[in-house]
């Protein structure tokens, strides 16, 4: 018979409740566990994204394994990031309707085809500051930039032919 029904069966409900278990008794407090969250979440070095483990650990006087599992059990991941872009356009929602509407049925004889920004973009700064990490939660920032120009580059493909008819007009602020 397993344990806790041998408990279950001397005891009823109670004896269902854990016992304390056996191994050595924690030697750091709430208050540390606490500030250790806060220093992640919300500080960072100057020339650092986040907190390292060990100058955590090194400021509360504990190891670097003990910081690891403290980020771990909180699921504090600082190394990691994720995008977001809200779109101020308020006619976003018809748009993404054509849009989808156009790969889910395409008109006959269309070609439908995706196009991205070309590498001659350069990307100087992000449109707005990073949200601060939460438990759980990566960072946070916006996938877009502050540009320092772009490029565009139009080209139709005649199918009769197998030309490529291309311009590329000069690069502008955008």
């Amino acid at each position: 018979m397993s344990s806790w029904r041998k408990r279950f069966a001397e005891s009823g409900l109670d004896g269902l409740i854990d016992e304390p278990h056996p191994g050595a008794r924690r030697t750091i407090s709430d208050d540390v566990v606490e500030q250790i969250v806060i220093d992640a979440l919300e500080s960072a070095p100057k020339d650092a994204t986040h907190s390292a483990t060990r100058s955590l650990a090194a400021k509360h006087g504990i190891s670097h394994q003990t910081v690891a599992e403290i980020r771990r059990a909180f699921g504090l991941k600082p190394w990691r990031s994720d995008e977001f872009k809200i779109s101020p356009d308020p006619q976003l929602v018809e748009k993404i309707r054509d849009i989808v509407g156009l790969y889910m049925s395409p008109t006959v004889n269309a070609a439908v085809f995706a196009v991205d920004e070309k590498r001659l973009i350069q990307a100087l700064n992000r449109t707005a500051p990073t949200p601060p990490m939460l438990p759980t939660t990566p960072a946070r920032a916006t996938h877009d930039y502050q540009r320092n120009g772009t490029g565009d580059l139009f080209a139709a493909l005649e199918i009769a032919t197998g030309n490529v008819h291309r311009h590329a007009p000069e690069p502008h602020l955008g």
